[in-house]
């Protein structure tokens, strides 16, 4: 049987749902920079590199692999080394988008510009590096505006200034929030036009161009004027999912992308004059987003991810219409050390399906914006008939949730 490379994993509590589906389908031989824990389970063999990002090393090493066994295709699911999974796949005439895609995703100022020239529907935004520069977009744009990081995911760094003052206090945390394993940007800042409505994410499978929905996200965001992710709600039913002017958006952004084989999960917020583009990211959803799809749909996105980047055929269709809900909890005060951190489990409701603490004891914690998605301390999943049932037993997870500081 053909091998499966998976470029890293993510952290387990993000990924190991995807690793596990996807290691039941494939044989794996994963590349990481450590040696492999919890990932043993799950794969067949791996490869320490110095780094999972440099295309070049990862590229000769995938080759070293292929050598021994014969490889079917590559999977990343995390925004750092997808640029250096895609080269692998293009050099070893694996299933893949080409390379330059998949930068066109991670660079979020092209994509702008590419959809720009596509006519697709998406706030304005200008690619800028000094806060005169900021400040002159946004004397074109007016205010509210957004700023946010060119080249990094997860809401680090997005913040919505309503005025001159803002501007000034956020640009500089704003420009100086990059990723460690991204590329620098000469212009490294986005200033975008702030668009009303709620945030929706779409993930998708893509092949020979053809965009198919898999399950569409509702987001919950908290914390202004930042944009901490702190929930998010996959229902099976959602009738964005057969919305055929989303279908339609969804074709031209990958097309205007260049975007023609893989896995992606595209953000929009759906405005009073129709559904906007947020960003592009070529890989699954983050924050346990495709395990609720799974939960909500029955669709398994590891073995699809898996089974597209090996250029077989996976099963698109849901089996099961239920909604399923995440929400991430959090420390009230800054600089706050945890004792313990544990659910009360007479108080849970039926319909929590998965708790997970993420704060050990002694971790020092703060709630946004200090810290945005590191000030996670636990998150309980929810499966049910409604939204609405999903955020009553999340609520009463954390009422469930007891918090011991130091």
């Amino acid at each position: 049987m053909l091998l499966l490379l998976v470029i890293a994993t993510g952290k387990r509590m993000y990924r190991e749902d995807l690793l596990r589906s996807a290691g039941r389908a494939y044989p794996i031989h994963m590349f990481t920079t450590a040696e492999p824990t919890w990932e043993k389970e799950h794969i067949t063999d791996w490869t320490v590199v110095p780094s999972t990002t440099d295309p070049t090393a990862m590229v000769a090493a995938a080759r070293k692999v292929a050598e021994s066994k014969p490889v079917g295709g590559v999977v990343c699911w995390g925004d750092g080394p997808v640029s250096a999974a895609a080269e692998i796949a293009s050099a070893l005439g694996l299933p893949t988008s080409d390379p330059v895609a998949v930068q066109h995703c991670r660079d979020k100022h092209q994509t702008r510009v590419l959809l720009e020239a596509a006519g697709v529907p998406q706030p304005i935004s200008r690619a800028v590096d000094t806060l005169e520069e900021a400040r002159q977009v946004v004397d074109r744009t007016g205010y509210p505006a957004v700023i946010k990081p060119r080249g990094y995911g997860g809401s680090f760094g997005v913040v919505r200034v309503d005025g001159p003052g803002d501007l000034a206090e956020h640009f500089m945390s704003t420009r100086d929030t990059t990723d460690p394993h991204g590329p620098a940007y000469e212009a490294p800042v986005l200033v975008e036009e702030y668009v009303e409505g709620p945030e929706i994410s779409v993930d998708s499978v893509i092949r020979d161009g053809k965009v198919t929905p898999l399950f569409v996200a509702r987001k919950v965001v908290a914390y202004p004027p930042h944009f901490e992710e702190i929930g998010h709600y996959v229902d099976a039913g959602d009738d964005l999912l057969t919305a055929p002017e989303l279908t339609r958006q969804l074709t031209d952004i990958h097309a205007a992308l260049g975007f023609t084989h893989g896995v992606t999960h595209t953000e929009f917020k759906l405005t009073p004059t129709g559904a906007k583009l947020i960003e592009v990211n070529a890989r699954a959803g983050g924050d346990l987003i495709p395990y609720l799809g799974m939960r909500a749909t029955g669709i398994d996105p590891g073995v699809v991810t898996a089974a597209v980047a090996m250029g077989e055929e996976a099963d698109l269709t849901a089996h099961r219409r239920r909604v399923a809900g995440i929400r991430f909890y959090y420390v009230d005060e800054d600089d706050t050390t945890i004792a313990d951190v544990r659910f009360e489990p007479s108080l849970l409701p039926p319909a929590i399906e998965r708790t997970y603490i993420i704060a050990a004891p002694g971790d020092t914690v703060s709630p946004p914006p200090k810290g945005m998605r590191v000030g996670r301390v636990a998150y309980a999943t929810a499966v049910a008939e409604s939204i609405e049932e999903c955020r009553t037993a999340l609520d009463a997870a954390g009422a469930a949730l007891q918090i011991d500081v130091v």
